[in-house]
Protein backbone atom coordinates (compact mmCIF):
# COMPACT_ATOMS: atom_id res chain seq x y z
CA UNK A 1 0.00 0.00 0.00
CA UNK A 2 1.28 3.43 -0.94
CA UNK A 3 2.13 5.64 2.02
CA UNK A 4 0.58 9.13 2.07
CA UNK A 5 2.91 11.45 3.99
CA UNK A 6 0.80 14.05 5.81
CA UNK A 7 1.94 17.44 7.06
CA UNK A 8 -0.18 19.33 9.58
CA UNK A 9 -0.45 23.12 9.12
CA UNK A 10 -1.75 25.33 11.94
CA UNK A 11 -2.27 29.09 12.13
CA UNK A 12 -3.63 31.71 14.51
CA UNK A 13 -4.21 35.34 13.47
CA UNK A 14 -3.37 36.98 16.81
CA UNK A 15 -0.71 36.35 19.41
CA UNK A 16 -3.22 36.33 22.28
CA UNK A 17 -2.91 33.11 24.25
CA UNK A 18 0.12 31.76 22.41
CA UNK A 19 2.13 31.97 25.62
CA UNK A 20 -0.14 29.37 27.26
CA UNK A 21 1.09 25.82 27.72
CA UNK A 22 -1.78 24.47 25.57
CA UNK A 23 -2.94 27.02 22.98
CA UNK A 24 -4.99 27.11 19.79
CA UNK A 25 -2.12 25.81 17.66
CA UNK A 26 -1.78 22.75 19.90
CA UNK A 27 -5.54 22.13 19.72
CA UNK A 28 -5.52 22.31 15.92
CA UNK A 29 -2.54 19.95 15.67
CA UNK A 30 -4.11 17.46 18.12
CA UNK A 31 -7.34 17.31 16.07
CA UNK A 32 -5.44 16.88 12.81
CA UNK A 33 -3.17 14.19 14.26
CA UNK A 34 -6.22 12.24 15.48
CA UNK A 35 -7.77 12.44 12.02
CA UNK A 36 -4.56 11.16 10.39
CA UNK A 37 -4.44 8.28 12.88
CA UNK A 38 -8.00 7.34 11.90
CA UNK A 39 -6.87 7.02 8.27
CA UNK A 40 -3.96 4.70 9.07
CA UNK A 41 -5.61 1.90 7.13
CA UNK A 42 -5.49 4.08 4.03
CA UNK A 43 -1.72 4.46 4.38
CA UNK A 44 -1.69 7.93 6.01
CA UNK A 45 1.53 8.71 7.91
CA UNK A 46 2.11 11.81 10.06
CA UNK A 47 5.32 13.71 9.34
CA UNK A 48 7.13 14.97 12.48
CA UNK A 49 7.83 18.49 11.15
CA UNK A 50 5.61 21.19 12.70
CA UNK A 51 4.36 23.94 10.41
CA UNK A 52 2.97 26.55 12.82
CA UNK A 53 2.30 30.25 12.10
CA UNK A 54 1.29 32.06 15.26
CA UNK A 55 0.12 35.67 15.20
CA UNK A 56 0.00 35.93 11.38
CA UNK A 57 -3.00 36.84 9.23
CA UNK A 58 -4.35 34.41 6.65
CA UNK A 59 -4.67 37.23 4.13
CA UNK A 60 -1.13 36.71 2.85
CA UNK A 61 1.09 33.79 1.87
CA UNK A 62 4.15 35.58 3.34
CA UNK A 63 4.21 33.32 6.41
CA UNK A 64 7.40 31.49 7.45
CA UNK A 65 5.81 28.09 8.08
CA UNK A 66 3.61 28.35 4.97
CA UNK A 67 6.62 29.16 2.78
CA UNK A 68 8.52 26.19 4.23
CA UNK A 69 5.51 23.88 3.77
CA UNK A 70 5.04 24.83 0.12
CA UNK A 71 8.77 24.42 -0.48
CA UNK A 72 8.58 20.91 1.00
CA UNK A 73 5.57 20.15 -1.20
CA UNK A 74 7.53 21.24 -4.26
CA UNK A 75 10.53 19.13 -3.17
CA UNK A 76 8.39 16.01 -2.74
CA UNK A 77 8.49 14.99 0.99
CA UNK A 78 4.82 16.02 1.51
CA UNK A 79 1.90 14.21 -0.16
CA UNK A 80 -0.98 15.80 1.74
CA UNK A 81 -1.57 18.94 3.81
CA UNK A 82 -3.97 18.51 6.74
CA UNK A 83 -5.63 21.57 8.31
CA UNK A 84 -8.27 22.02 11.01
CA UNK A 85 -10.34 24.35 8.81
CA UNK A 86 -9.89 25.76 5.32
CA UNK A 87 -9.45 29.33 6.59
CA UNK A 88 -6.36 28.18 8.55
CA UNK A 89 -4.71 27.56 5.17
CA UNK A 90 -5.70 30.92 3.66
CA UNK A 91 -8.45 33.51 3.75
CA UNK A 92 -7.83 34.71 0.20
CA UNK A 93 -9.50 33.09 -2.79
CA UNK A 94 -6.67 34.24 -5.07
CA UNK A 95 -4.01 32.79 -2.74
CA UNK A 96 -5.94 29.53 -2.51
CA UNK A 97 -5.86 29.23 -6.31
CA UNK A 98 -2.06 29.59 -6.18
CA UNK A 99 -1.79 26.92 -3.47
CA UNK A 100 -3.99 24.46 -5.41
CA UNK A 101 -1.90 25.08 -8.54
CA UNK A 102 1.31 24.21 -6.67
CA UNK A 103 -0.30 21.16 -5.07
CA UNK A 104 -1.51 19.90 -8.45
CA UNK A 105 1.94 20.42 -9.97
CA UNK A 106 3.51 18.35 -7.17
CA UNK A 107 0.79 15.66 -7.23
CA UNK A 108 -0.24 16.57 -3.66
CA UNK A 109 -3.59 17.45 -2.06
CA UNK A 110 -5.05 18.81 1.17
CA UNK A 111 -7.73 17.86 3.69
CA UNK A 112 -9.80 19.84 6.19
CA UNK A 113 -10.69 17.64 9.17
CA UNK A 114 -13.84 19.61 10.13
CA UNK A 115 -15.20 20.36 6.63
CA UNK A 116 -15.86 17.26 4.60
CA UNK A 117 -16.13 17.67 0.82
CA UNK A 118 -14.59 16.14 -2.25
CA UNK A 119 -12.65 18.62 -4.41
CA UNK A 120 -12.55 16.09 -7.22
CA UNK A 121 -16.18 16.97 -8.07
CA UNK A 122 -17.55 20.23 -9.41
CA UNK A 123 -19.95 20.54 -6.43
CA UNK A 124 -17.06 20.01 -4.00
CA UNK A 125 -15.01 22.75 -5.65
CA UNK A 126 -18.03 25.08 -5.63
CA UNK A 127 -18.51 24.46 -1.90
CA UNK A 128 -14.83 25.09 -1.25
CA UNK A 129 -14.83 28.35 -3.23
CA UNK A 130 -17.92 29.54 -1.35
CA UNK A 131 -16.25 28.84 1.99
CA UNK A 132 -13.13 30.72 0.93
CA UNK A 133 -15.16 33.61 -0.44
CA UNK A 134 -16.87 34.02 2.93
CA UNK A 135 -13.49 33.76 4.70
CA UNK A 136 -12.08 36.49 2.47
CA UNK A 137 -15.22 38.59 3.00
CA UNK A 138 -14.82 38.25 6.77
CA UNK A 139 -11.19 39.33 6.56
CA UNK A 140 -12.01 42.39 4.45
CA UNK A 141 -14.91 43.41 6.70
CA UNK A 142 -12.65 43.07 9.75
CA UNK A 143 -10.02 45.24 8.05
CA UNK A 144 -12.63 47.89 7.22
CA UNK A 145 -13.88 47.84 10.81
CA UNK A 146 -10.34 48.35 12.10
CA UNK A 147 -9.71 51.22 9.66
CA UNK A 148 -12.99 52.88 10.67
CA UNK A 149 -12.07 52.51 14.35
CA UNK A 150 -8.66 54.08 13.76
CA UNK A 151 -10.22 56.97 11.82
CA UNK A 152 -12.83 57.59 14.57
CA UNK A 153 -10.17 57.45 17.28
CA UNK A 154 -7.93 59.92 15.45
CA UNK A 155 -10.86 62.30 15.00
CA UNK A 156 -11.02 62.32 18.79
CA UNK A 157 -7.31 63.14 18.92
CA UNK A 158 -6.12 59.75 20.19
CA UNK A 159 -2.72 58.27 19.41
CA UNK A 160 -3.28 54.95 17.61
CA UNK A 161 0.18 53.45 17.84
CA UNK A 162 3.04 53.02 15.42
CA UNK A 163 6.54 54.43 15.83
CA UNK A 164 6.53 57.07 18.55
CA UNK A 165 7.89 60.27 17.00
CA UNK A 166 10.98 62.10 18.19
CA UNK A 167 10.09 64.33 21.14
CA UNK A 168 7.41 62.10 22.65
CA UNK A 169 6.90 58.90 24.64
CA UNK A 170 3.80 56.71 24.44
CA UNK A 171 1.29 57.21 27.26
CA UNK A 172 -1.61 54.83 26.66
CA UNK A 173 -3.78 56.26 23.88
CA UNK A 174 -1.96 59.57 23.91
CA UNK A 175 1.60 60.93 24.05
CA UNK A 176 3.67 62.71 26.65
CA UNK A 177 6.62 64.98 26.02
CA UNK A 178 10.13 63.58 26.29
CA UNK A 179 11.97 66.64 27.58
CA UNK A 180 15.39 65.71 26.15
CA UNK A 181 14.11 64.86 22.68
CA UNK A 182 11.76 67.86 22.65
CA UNK A 183 14.85 70.12 22.82
CA UNK A 184 16.04 68.54 19.56
CA UNK A 185 12.68 69.21 17.89
CA UNK A 186 12.64 72.85 19.03
CA UNK A 187 16.23 73.26 17.86
CA UNK A 188 15.28 72.03 14.38
CA UNK A 189 12.42 74.54 14.15
CA UNK A 190 14.67 77.35 15.38
CA UNK A 191 17.37 76.39 12.85
CA UNK A 192 14.88 76.42 10.00
CA UNK A 193 13.63 79.83 11.05
CA UNK A 194 17.17 81.23 10.94
CA UNK A 195 18.66 79.25 8.02
CA UNK A 196 15.62 79.02 5.75
CA UNK A 197 16.35 75.72 3.94
CA UNK A 198 16.04 72.06 4.90
CA UNK A 199 19.47 71.34 3.46
CA UNK A 200 21.12 73.97 5.63
CA UNK A 201 19.26 72.67 8.69
CA UNK A 202 20.46 69.13 7.90
CA UNK A 203 24.08 70.24 7.72
CA UNK A 204 23.85 72.27 10.95
CA UNK A 205 22.02 69.43 12.74
CA UNK A 206 24.85 67.07 11.78
CA UNK A 207 27.41 69.59 13.05
CA UNK A 208 25.56 69.87 16.40
CA UNK A 209 25.25 66.08 16.67
CA UNK A 210 21.44 65.96 16.67
CA UNK A 211 20.19 62.39 16.34
CA UNK A 212 16.99 60.48 15.69
CA UNK A 213 14.98 58.67 18.36
CA UNK A 214 16.41 55.41 19.72
CA UNK A 215 13.93 52.60 20.18
CA UNK A 216 14.21 48.96 21.23
CA UNK A 217 13.24 46.34 18.67
CA UNK A 218 13.32 42.54 18.64
CA UNK A 219 16.07 40.63 20.43
CA UNK A 220 16.84 43.63 22.64
CA UNK A 221 18.45 45.42 19.70
CA UNK A 222 18.26 49.20 19.33
CA UNK A 223 17.13 51.08 16.23
CA UNK A 224 17.65 54.75 15.42
CA UNK A 225 20.02 57.07 17.22
CA UNK A 226 21.56 58.07 13.90
CA UNK A 227 22.21 61.53 12.39
CA UNK A 228 19.03 63.15 11.13
CA UNK A 229 18.65 62.92 7.36
CA UNK A 230 17.03 65.49 5.10
CA UNK A 231 13.83 63.45 4.74
CA UNK A 232 13.46 63.00 8.51
CA UNK A 233 13.98 66.71 9.17
CA UNK A 234 11.44 67.62 6.48
CA UNK A 235 8.96 65.24 8.15
CA UNK A 236 9.55 66.85 11.56
CA UNK A 237 9.01 70.32 10.11
CA UNK A 238 5.74 69.33 8.41
CA UNK A 239 4.26 67.04 11.09
CA UNK A 240 1.25 68.72 12.81
CA UNK A 241 1.73 66.31 15.73
CA UNK A 242 4.28 68.76 17.15
CA UNK A 243 1.60 71.48 17.19
CA UNK A 244 -0.75 69.27 19.23
CA UNK A 245 -2.70 67.82 16.31
CA UNK A 246 -3.28 64.41 14.71
CA UNK A 247 -3.16 63.85 10.95
CA UNK A 248 -5.12 61.07 9.24
CA UNK A 249 -5.71 60.57 5.51
CA UNK A 250 -5.00 64.20 4.67
CA UNK A 251 -7.20 65.58 7.48
CA UNK A 252 -5.87 67.20 10.66
CA UNK A 253 -7.68 66.92 14.01
CA UNK A 254 -7.00 68.42 17.43
CA UNK A 255 -5.01 65.93 19.50
CA UNK A 256 -5.19 65.06 23.18
CA UNK A 257 -1.41 65.25 23.57
CA UNK A 258 0.58 68.37 24.55
CA UNK A 259 2.23 70.46 21.81
CA UNK A 260 5.99 70.91 21.59
CA UNK A 261 5.79 73.73 19.03
CA UNK A 262 3.49 76.73 19.29
CA UNK A 263 0.67 76.61 16.71
CA UNK A 264 1.59 80.02 15.29
CA UNK A 265 5.23 79.01 14.86
CA UNK A 266 4.21 75.76 13.16
CA UNK A 267 1.93 77.63 10.74
CA UNK A 268 4.71 80.12 9.97
CA UNK A 269 7.13 77.27 9.20
CA UNK A 270 4.57 75.70 6.82
CA UNK A 271 4.19 78.99 5.00
CA UNK A 272 7.97 79.34 4.77
CA UNK A 273 8.33 75.78 3.43
CA UNK A 274 5.66 76.42 0.81
CA UNK A 275 7.27 79.68 -0.27
CA UNK A 276 10.69 78.04 -0.47
CA UNK A 277 9.31 75.19 -2.59
CA UNK A 278 7.84 77.67 -5.09
CA UNK A 279 11.10 79.52 -5.65
CA UNK A 280 12.69 78.88 -9.04
CA UNK A 281 15.85 76.93 -8.37
CA UNK A 282 18.92 77.73 -10.39
CA UNK A 283 20.62 74.68 -11.79
CA UNK A 284 23.81 73.96 -9.94
CA UNK A 285 26.76 72.59 -11.77
CA UNK A 286 27.47 69.06 -10.61
CA UNK A 287 31.12 69.74 -11.18
CA UNK A 288 33.59 67.69 -13.12
CA UNK A 289 33.55 64.78 -10.68
CA UNK A 290 32.09 61.61 -12.23
CA UNK A 291 29.75 60.66 -9.40
CA UNK A 292 28.79 57.29 -10.90
CA UNK A 293 32.40 56.11 -11.03
CA UNK A 294 32.69 52.49 -9.87
CA UNK A 295 28.95 51.90 -9.97
CA UNK A 296 28.34 51.50 -13.71
CA UNK A 297 28.55 48.05 -15.34
CA UNK A 298 27.82 46.80 -18.85
CA UNK A 299 26.26 43.52 -19.94
CA UNK A 300 29.61 41.71 -19.72
CA UNK A 301 30.17 42.76 -16.10
CA UNK A 302 32.88 45.22 -17.19
CA UNK A 303 32.96 48.53 -15.32
CA UNK A 304 32.39 51.78 -17.14
CA UNK A 305 35.24 54.10 -16.24
CA UNK A 306 35.38 57.91 -16.51
CA UNK A 307 37.14 59.41 -19.51
CA UNK A 308 37.20 62.79 -21.23
CA UNK A 309 38.18 64.63 -24.37
CA UNK A 310 38.57 68.29 -25.32
CA UNK A 311 37.08 70.21 -28.20
CA UNK A 312 39.06 72.59 -30.37
CA UNK A 313 38.04 75.43 -28.05
CA UNK A 314 39.29 73.58 -24.97
CA UNK A 315 35.89 72.50 -23.65
CA UNK A 316 36.21 69.36 -21.53
CA UNK A 317 33.71 66.62 -22.46
CA UNK A 318 33.23 63.81 -19.94
CA UNK A 319 32.33 60.21 -20.85
CA UNK A 320 31.81 56.83 -19.22
CA UNK A 321 33.45 54.09 -21.32
CA UNK A 322 33.81 50.33 -20.92
CA UNK A 323 37.09 49.61 -19.15
CA UNK A 324 38.22 47.19 -21.86
CA UNK A 325 38.38 50.10 -24.33
CA UNK A 326 41.09 51.59 -22.09
CA UNK A 327 42.85 48.38 -21.07
CA UNK A 328 42.99 47.05 -24.64
CA UNK A 329 43.46 50.35 -26.43
CA UNK A 330 44.88 49.86 -29.89
CA UNK A 331 43.64 46.31 -30.32
CA UNK A 332 41.43 45.64 -33.33
CA UNK A 333 37.83 44.52 -32.89
CA UNK A 334 37.39 45.72 -29.28
CA UNK A 335 33.87 47.08 -28.76
CA UNK A 336 32.23 48.67 -25.74
CA UNK A 337 30.12 51.53 -24.44
CA UNK A 338 31.00 55.21 -24.71
CA UNK A 339 28.31 57.34 -23.07
CA UNK A 340 28.24 61.13 -22.49
CA UNK A 341 28.62 61.52 -18.72
CA UNK A 342 26.49 64.63 -18.24
CA UNK A 343 23.57 63.16 -20.12
CA UNK A 344 23.82 59.75 -18.42
CA UNK A 345 23.97 61.33 -14.96
CA UNK A 346 20.90 63.44 -15.79
CA UNK A 347 19.04 60.31 -16.91
CA UNK A 348 20.02 58.38 -13.76
CA UNK A 349 18.99 61.34 -11.59
CA UNK A 350 15.56 61.34 -13.28
CA UNK A 351 15.17 57.60 -12.63
CA UNK A 352 16.05 58.02 -8.93
CA UNK A 353 13.53 60.86 -8.57
CA UNK A 354 10.87 58.77 -10.33
CA UNK A 355 11.60 55.78 -8.10
CA UNK A 356 11.43 57.82 -4.87
CA UNK A 357 8.28 59.63 -6.08
CA UNK A 358 6.40 56.36 -6.71
CA UNK A 359 3.22 56.67 -4.59
CA UNK A 360 3.30 52.95 -3.78
CA UNK A 361 6.95 52.90 -2.69
CA UNK A 362 6.29 53.84 0.94
CA UNK A 363 4.06 50.79 1.36
CA UNK A 364 6.57 48.46 -0.35
CA UNK A 365 9.75 49.80 1.19
CA UNK A 366 9.81 48.06 4.57
CA UNK A 367 8.61 44.73 5.94
CA UNK A 368 5.02 44.87 7.28
CA UNK A 369 4.74 48.68 7.62
CA UNK A 370 1.83 50.12 9.58
CA UNK A 371 -0.38 52.95 8.30
CA UNK A 372 1.44 55.56 10.38
CA UNK A 373 4.85 54.37 9.18
CA UNK A 374 3.71 54.44 5.54
CA UNK A 375 2.58 58.05 6.00
CA UNK A 376 5.89 58.96 7.67
CA UNK A 377 7.90 57.30 4.90
CA UNK A 378 5.84 59.02 2.21
CA UNK A 379 6.54 62.43 3.72
CA UNK A 380 10.22 61.60 4.21
CA UNK A 381 10.45 60.55 0.56
CA UNK A 382 8.78 63.82 -0.47
CA UNK A 383 11.40 65.66 1.55
CA UNK A 384 14.23 63.82 -0.18
CA UNK A 385 12.92 64.28 -3.74
CA UNK A 386 11.96 67.88 -3.09
CA UNK A 387 15.20 68.99 -1.47
CA UNK A 388 17.97 66.83 -2.91
CA UNK A 389 20.11 67.95 -5.83
CA UNK A 390 21.69 65.76 -8.47
CA UNK A 391 24.84 65.09 -6.46
CA UNK A 392 22.88 63.85 -3.42
CA UNK A 393 20.61 61.64 -5.52
CA UNK A 394 23.49 60.10 -7.45
CA UNK A 395 25.26 59.36 -4.17
CA UNK A 396 22.27 57.16 -3.21
CA UNK A 397 22.87 54.91 -6.23
CA UNK A 398 24.47 51.57 -5.42
CA UNK A 399 24.77 50.11 -8.92
CA UNK A 400 23.65 50.74 -12.50
CA UNK A 401 23.67 47.87 -15.01
CA UNK A 402 23.50 48.78 -18.70
CA UNK A 403 22.64 46.12 -21.26
CA UNK A 404 21.25 46.48 -24.78
CA UNK A 405 17.65 47.61 -24.35
CA UNK A 406 17.51 47.98 -20.54
CA UNK A 407 19.07 50.03 -17.75
CA UNK A 408 18.67 48.64 -14.20
CA UNK A 409 19.32 50.89 -11.21
CA UNK A 410 19.67 49.83 -7.55
CA UNK A 411 19.67 52.24 -4.62
CA UNK A 412 22.06 51.94 -1.68
CA UNK A 413 20.01 50.74 1.30
CA UNK A 414 22.15 52.32 4.08
CA UNK A 415 22.21 55.71 2.34
CA UNK A 416 18.45 55.74 1.83
CA UNK A 417 17.81 54.36 5.31
CA UNK A 418 19.76 57.25 6.85
CA UNK A 419 17.65 59.76 4.91
CA UNK A 420 14.40 58.08 6.02
CA UNK A 421 15.45 57.12 9.58
CA UNK A 422 14.79 53.42 8.92
CA UNK A 423 16.78 50.35 9.96
CA UNK A 424 18.56 49.23 6.73
CA UNK A 425 17.81 45.60 7.60
CA UNK A 426 14.08 46.31 7.19
CA UNK A 427 14.32 47.68 3.66
CA UNK A 428 12.89 45.42 0.96
CA UNK A 429 15.27 44.89 -1.97
CA UNK A 430 12.45 44.90 -4.54
CA UNK A 431 11.56 48.44 -3.54
CA UNK A 432 15.09 49.71 -4.23
CA UNK A 433 15.47 48.61 -7.84
CA UNK A 434 14.05 49.98 -11.07
CA UNK A 435 14.55 48.81 -14.65
CA UNK A 436 13.95 51.19 -17.57
CA UNK A 437 13.95 50.26 -21.26
CA UNK A 438 15.91 52.43 -23.70
CA UNK A 439 16.92 52.76 -27.32
CA UNK A 440 20.36 53.52 -28.69
CA UNK A 441 21.38 56.32 -31.01
CA UNK A 442 24.92 56.35 -32.35
CA UNK A 443 27.13 59.11 -33.68
CA UNK A 444 30.59 57.88 -34.55
CA UNK A 445 32.04 56.11 -31.51
CA UNK A 446 29.59 57.83 -29.12
CA UNK A 447 26.39 56.10 -28.00
CA UNK A 448 23.38 57.96 -26.64
CA UNK A 449 20.75 56.38 -24.39
CA UNK A 450 17.15 57.36 -25.11
CA UNK A 451 15.14 56.17 -22.10
CA UNK A 452 11.48 55.31 -22.36
CA UNK A 453 9.48 58.25 -21.08
CA UNK A 454 12.55 60.50 -20.90
CA UNK A 455 12.21 64.05 -22.21
CA UNK A 456 13.23 64.42 -25.84
CA UNK A 457 16.58 65.97 -26.75
CA UNK A 458 15.92 68.76 -29.27
CA UNK A 459 18.58 70.09 -31.61
CA UNK A 460 17.77 73.81 -31.56
CA UNK A 461 20.47 74.61 -34.13
CA UNK A 462 18.98 72.15 -36.61
CA UNK A 463 15.48 73.51 -35.99
CA UNK A 464 16.66 77.09 -36.65
CA UNK A 465 18.40 76.01 -39.86
CA UNK A 466 15.27 74.24 -41.13
CA UNK A 467 13.26 77.40 -40.51
CA UNK A 468 15.94 79.51 -42.23
CA UNK A 469 15.98 77.11 -45.23
CA UNK A 470 12.23 77.54 -45.69
CA UNK A 471 12.68 81.32 -45.53
CA UNK A 472 15.46 81.21 -48.13
CA UNK A 473 13.43 78.93 -50.41
CA UNK A 474 10.57 81.45 -50.29
CA UNK A 475 12.96 84.18 -51.44
CA UNK A 476 14.30 81.97 -54.27
CA UNK A 477 10.75 81.39 -55.48
CA UNK A 478 10.30 85.14 -55.45
CA UNK A 479 13.18 85.42 -57.95
CA UNK A 480 16.12 86.27 -55.71
CA UNK A 481 19.57 84.72 -56.27
CA UNK A 482 21.81 82.85 -53.83
CA UNK A 483 24.21 85.81 -53.82
CA UNK A 484 21.48 88.29 -52.85
CA UNK A 485 20.14 86.05 -50.09
CA UNK A 486 23.67 85.46 -48.70
CA UNK A 487 24.41 89.20 -48.70
CA UNK A 488 21.16 90.05 -46.87
CA UNK A 489 21.70 87.38 -44.17
CA UNK A 490 25.46 88.03 -43.86
CA UNK A 491 26.38 84.41 -44.69
CA UNK A 492 28.34 82.83 -47.51
CA UNK A 493 26.69 81.70 -50.73
CA UNK A 494 28.00 78.17 -50.03
CA UNK A 495 26.23 78.21 -46.66
CA UNK A 496 22.90 78.96 -48.33
CA UNK A 497 23.46 76.19 -50.87
CA UNK A 498 24.37 73.70 -48.13
CA UNK A 499 21.26 74.39 -46.02
CA UNK A 500 18.63 74.90 -48.72
CA UNK A 501 17.97 71.14 -48.94
CA UNK A 502 16.44 71.30 -45.45
CA UNK A 503 13.43 73.06 -46.98
CA UNK A 504 12.56 69.81 -48.78
CA UNK A 505 12.56 67.49 -45.76
CA UNK A 506 9.68 65.02 -45.45
CA UNK A 507 7.01 66.29 -43.00
CA UNK A 508 7.47 63.32 -40.62
CA UNK A 509 11.23 63.99 -40.46
CA UNK A 510 10.57 67.64 -39.55
CA UNK A 511 8.11 66.46 -36.90
CA UNK A 512 10.74 64.10 -35.43
CA UNK A 513 13.26 66.97 -35.30
CA UNK A 514 10.76 69.21 -33.48
CA UNK A 515 10.06 66.37 -31.01
CA UNK A 516 13.77 65.62 -30.53
CA UNK A 517 13.39 62.10 -31.96
CA UNK A 518 15.69 62.42 -34.97
CA UNK A 519 18.77 60.16 -35.16
CA UNK A 520 21.72 61.55 -33.22
CA UNK A 521 23.83 61.79 -36.38
CA UNK A 522 21.35 64.00 -38.24
CA UNK A 523 22.72 67.46 -37.46
CA UNK A 524 23.39 70.75 -39.24
CA UNK A 525 27.08 69.78 -39.50
CA UNK A 526 26.10 66.55 -41.30
CA UNK A 527 24.06 68.57 -43.79
CA UNK A 528 27.15 70.64 -44.71
CA UNK A 529 28.89 67.61 -46.18
CA UNK A 530 25.98 65.50 -47.48
CA UNK A 531 23.27 65.99 -50.07
CA UNK A 532 19.79 64.85 -49.06
CA UNK A 533 17.80 62.78 -51.59
CA UNK A 534 14.76 64.55 -53.02
CA UNK A 535 12.54 61.48 -52.60
CA UNK A 536 10.99 61.41 -49.11
CA UNK A 537 11.25 57.63 -48.71
CA UNK A 538 14.97 57.81 -49.62
CA UNK A 539 15.39 60.63 -47.08
CA UNK A 540 13.89 58.48 -44.34
CA UNK A 541 16.15 55.57 -45.25
CA UNK A 542 19.32 57.69 -45.27
CA UNK A 543 18.54 59.62 -42.07
CA UNK A 544 17.36 56.59 -40.08
CA UNK A 545 20.72 54.92 -40.80
CA UNK A 546 22.66 57.71 -39.08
Amino acid sequence: MRKIRCAIYTRKSSEDGLEQEFNSLHAQREACAAYIASQKAEGWVLLPTCYDDGGISGGTLERPAMRQLLADVDAGPVDQIVVYKIDRLTRSLADFAKIVERLDAAGASFVSVTQSFNTATSMGRLTLNMLLSFAQFEREVTAERIRDKIAASKRKGLWMGGHVPLGYDADGRTLKINATEAKTVRTIYDLYGSLGTVRAVTEEAARQGLRSKSRAIADDRMQGGIPLGRGHIHHILTNPLYAGRIRHKGQVHDGQHPAIIDADLWAAVQAQLTAEARKPRARKAVGTRSRLCGRLFDETGDRLTPSHSRTGRGTRLRYYISHRLVARSGEAGVTGWRLPAEELEARVEAIVRELLSDVSLAGRLTVDPGADEIERLRRALDGVTGGAGRAELLDMVKRVDIAPGALTLSLDAPALAQELDVDPARLVDDGLTKSVPFQLRKRGVETKLVLAGAPASRDDTLIRNIARAHHWYGQIRAGRSFEEIAADDNVSKRRVQQMIDLAFLAPEIVRDVLDGKQPLGFTSDWCKTHVLPSDWSDQRRVISAL
